[in-house]
């Protein structure tokens, strides 16, 4: 049962960093790679008030949020002037230099060694120190954070954001300043991310650079090909499939030699599999 509580959680965290780049790449089209980066700046901004300043994980949680939230609006508006591909080769150079900093800031981050002894989520004198009721409280925040982007994809913004993707120097001879809208959302994704990256901290209770490297940001925008562009539901569906199909290839009784490495071949198969056949997703409505 505490391993199904497990999966869970990490369904949890992995389905809000796809619904944070979802917003950025699915519905605005912009190829963004700092998700991982952002997540990174959550969980040790988390980690570090919780450890060095003693502070409640809830409102450290909220600060460093809107930590991250800063900090995307000065990336977000320092990579407003890039499109397409330059925007993409911007944003994963954001995470190089991330996690190049969790390394080298070793006085604040620990260095390699990173951060442990985060304490558990605690709320009036209650302590989320059972994983059931860690769970709980990350699926809370998931359903929060889902029917929260939900409303803004169905507002007028949502919709501005969507024919930015479509064609949005079309949308821009009608006199909206697309980089304003772009730098929003991607506010919002940064800030979604950290809320991901904070929860990841305090349940794990440890930290480091290498959770919040360029492959992380890549196996994020897996989640999102895979579950469906311009689809919160196609986030989730995706956390879900690529968090559950590794450990379910544990039990189909490979050789031990070779295991690893062939439940990494069938991993990459099946996946391959439905980029062939479905590339727009499985319940997506753009292909990438």
């Amino acid at each position: 049962m505490e391993y199904l509580i497990h999966i869970g959680i990490l369904i949890s965290i992995y389905s809000l960093l796809g619904i944070s780049l979802n917003l950025i790449l699915g519905y605005t089209g912009l190829l963004s790679m700092t998700s991982a980066a952002f997540y990174g700046i959550g969980a040790y901004m988390t980690a570090i008030l919780i450890s060095a300043f003693g502070i409640n994980f809830f409102l450290a949680m909220i600060i460093s949020a809107f930590i991250s939230g800063i900090v995307a609006l000065i990336i977000g508006y320092t990579f407003s002037k890039f499109r397409g591909d330059y925007f993409a080769l911007g944003s994963f150079g954001f995470n190089i230099i991330t996690v190049s900093i969790f390394v080298n800031w070793i006085s604040v981050t620990g260095g390699a060694l990173g951060i442990s002894g985060i304490d558990r989520p605690e709320l009036f004198g209650f302590t989320f120190s059972n994983n059931f009721n860690f769970l709980l409280l990350s699926f809370f925040i998931l359903i929060l954070v889902y029917f929260i982007c939900r409303n803004i994809i169905k507002s007028s913004f949502g919709r501005i954001l969507k024919a930015i993707r479509e064609d949005e120097k079309a949308i821009e001879i009608f006199g909206y300043k697309t980089h304003y809208y772009k730098l929003a959302i991607f506010v919002i994704g940064g800030f979604i991310a950290s809320l991901a990256g904070s929860l990841f901290a305090s349940y794990i209770t440890y930290i480091n650079p290498i959770s919040f490297g360029v492959n992380e940001s890549i196996f994020i925008l897996a989640i999102i090909i895979l579950g469906g562009l311009s689809s919160n539901r196609g986030a989730i569906v995706g956390s879900i499939i690529l968090i559950i199909l590794p450990e379910a290839l544990r039990f189909i009784g490979l050789p031990t030699e070779v295991a690893a490495q062939l439940r990494q071949i069938i991993y990459g198969f099946v996946l391959i599999l439905l980029m062939l056949y479905r590339p727009q997703g499985l319940i997506g409505k753009y292909k990438i």
